[in-house]
């Protein structure tokens, strides 16, 4: 069995931890995911999922200097 521990730190007014690389090892690191976090009420346990993020395609910029 692997057991993954990390240490929950606070930043600011929230709580933050990071992801181990081991949960990443299928990912392809040039893209990037969203993290999704699920509970399962009924077995009482976290779920971690990665999802890709869609591309954004980029506005013209609106704003002129001059």
């Amino acid at each position: 069995m692997v057991v993954l521990k990390r240490k929950l730190y606070k930043r600011g007014s929230s709580f933050e931890t990071t992801i181990p690389m081991p949960l990443l090892f299928s990912l392809d690191t040039s893209k990037k995911y969203n993290v999704v976090f699920k509970y399962d009420e009924k077995s009482k346990k976290w779920y971690i999922e990665f999802e890709e993020q869609k591309a954004i395609k980029n506005k013209p910029n609106t704003l002129k200097r001059g």
